[in-house]
């Protein structure tokens, strides 16, 4: 059952009671001056953050308009209906749809799930063979699902892709997002202030601030993707918060904005302040798995963090762990951050940094070496 907002004429029914519970008991004990959270791969956590703030009267985002966001068929016919640029798409339920809307839009497409972040279950279906076993991927027991299996179907919008990092109605600067090869979006590199001229940046700026009103985003951080095609900025999806590592970490060290720190000021009914204090060139880099199998060892990263320029060097797992990529972003097991002057000399340093990191997988056995055994 839905727990009643303690606060009924400005709150509303909330799932999740036990949350709602521990933060009447520590608003009583101790005030609470307000409230967030971070989604993971998990995108309704916003939505339920957004409740959370609503029923004790704080600052916060409009749930209703996070939901919107997060089932991504709902987000496009908002934008769409604005008159903002975006992919041709369809809606699909089973794998008649898939292949019916995959005729209409034209091959290549791009097959993803209706609800999901993190790449998970996206692929680039470049041929009929493609899209067949995709869709069977998805739809027959492989994909782990949060709602109801949908399908969408999407053009595929080519040229450079690019993150604007947004918050309240100002956009803050514009990341370059560069992708490891197709069929699988796994992030390789990204790059800020991305290398734009003022034209582009502003009208991919103007664009990114356009999807703002048509989904209701009025409050907090946004993270629009697009694409920069030939006809213009394309708008591949709005996320309701801070992108995810390393971008805040990129705009702090190049512009000297702290994008988590001014998200809590947000939070707390302060007002932030994003103005730019300084003028570098950051880049992240992902470590990518390239093979299957167990991570035997990890040597370097102690060396790469001391070189000139490097900002940071994170592992994400650990001797040990069993490697199964995915195609998505869990295939990344870890980064590393510099920031420089110039880009060429950013460029360079992470390029050292890089070479300085080793690592090992010992490949899962096979079938028949398991029965040998």
């Amino acid at each position: 059952n839905a727990y009643q907002s303690p606060r009924p004429d400005r709150g509303q029914p909330v799932e999740a009671p036990q949350l709602i519970q521990e933060c009447s008991r520590l608003h009583a004990t101790f005030g609470i001056a307000g409230i967030t959270g971070f989604a993971g791969d998990d995108e309704s956590i916003s939505a339920t953050v957004g409740k959370l703030c609503r029923c004790f009267d704080l600052p916060g985002p409009n749930p209703a308009s996070i939901e919107q966001c997060y089932d991504k068929f709902v987000q496009r016919q908002l934008l769409a209906e604005a008159g903002v640029a975006i992919p041709a798409y369809r809606l699909a339920a089973n794998a008649t749809d898939v292949e019916s809307s995959a005729a209409e839009i034209g091959l290549p497409v791009i097959v993803k799930p209706v609800v999901g972040s993190g790449s998970m279950g996206v692929r680039l279906c470049r041929s009929p063979d493609e899209l067949a076993e995709h869709t069977a991927y998805l739809l027959e027991g492989k994909h782990i699902w949060r709602s109801p299996p949908r399908v969408l179907v999407e053009e595929f919008a080519e040229g450079p892709a690019y993150v604007a990092a947004v918050m309240g109605h100002e956009v803050v600067g514009i990341v370059a997002a560069d992708y490891h090869p197709p069929p699988h979006f796994v992030y390789r590199e990204c790059t800020f202030p991305a290398p734009l001229t003022d034209e582009e940046h502003e009208r991919m700026a103007d664009v990114s601030l356009s999807c703002l009103p048509a989904l209701g985003l009025d409050w907090g951080p946004k993270s629009v993707e697009l694409r920069l095609t030939k006809r213009g900025p394309v708008v591949i999806e709005v996320n309701p918060r801070l992108s995810g590592a390393p971008t805040p970490l990129l705009i702090k060290l190049a512009h000297g904005v702290d994008l988590i720190t001014e998200h809590i000021k947000l939070v707390i009914g302060d007002e932030p302040n994003l103005r730019k204090r300084d003028s570098r060139t950051a880049v992240g880099r992902f470590l990518v798995a390239d093979s299957d199998g167990t991570l035997d060892w990890t040597d370097g990263a102690g060396r790469a963090a001391t070189l000139p320029g490097v900002a940071e060097i994170r592992l994400y797992v650990k001797s040990k762990a069993p490697i199964v990529r995915k195609g998505d972003y869990r295939d990344c097991i870890g980064h590393v951050v510099a920031a420089s002057p110039t880009y060429a000399q950013t460029e360079a340093i992470v390029q050292r940094a890089v070479a300085s990191i080793g690592w090992s997988i010992t490949p899962l056995p096979t079938v028949d070496e398991r029965e040998k055994a």
